[in-house]
């Protein structure tokens, strides 16, 4: 999956969906893909765990820059907006 997609992007789901997600994130701190992660906060079904993150990164767990790995909106228009490339230099902050 991870070599033939352009983008992740996460809709609501369970704990599949989550384990989905954050495989792609640590992959891309390991420098294993440099592809976009999106999530839809449809609703704001993510609320929370965008919450749990934001706390996570207050208490120095995730850094500022590895925050930016995940890009959040509301509806496809708004990510897809919001997308930006995807910066490398969040993933060779990991390596060096």
């Amino acid at each position: 999956m991870m070599e033939l997609s352009d983008a992740f992007i996460t809709l609501p789901g369970g704990f599949g969906t989550l384990e989905e997600l954050f495989q792609m994130i640590s992959s891309a701190q390991l420098n294993i893909h440099s592809k976009p992660i999106g999530m839809l906060n449809i609703n704001g079904f993510f609320n929370g765990l965008l919450s749990f993150v934001a706390h996570d990164v207050e208490q120095k767990f995730i850094t500022q820059r590895a925050r930016k790995i995940l890009i959040s909106a509301t509806t496809t228009d708004k990510w897809l907006t919001n997308y930006k490339p995807f910066d490398l230099n969040v993933i060779h902050h990991y390596l060096n």
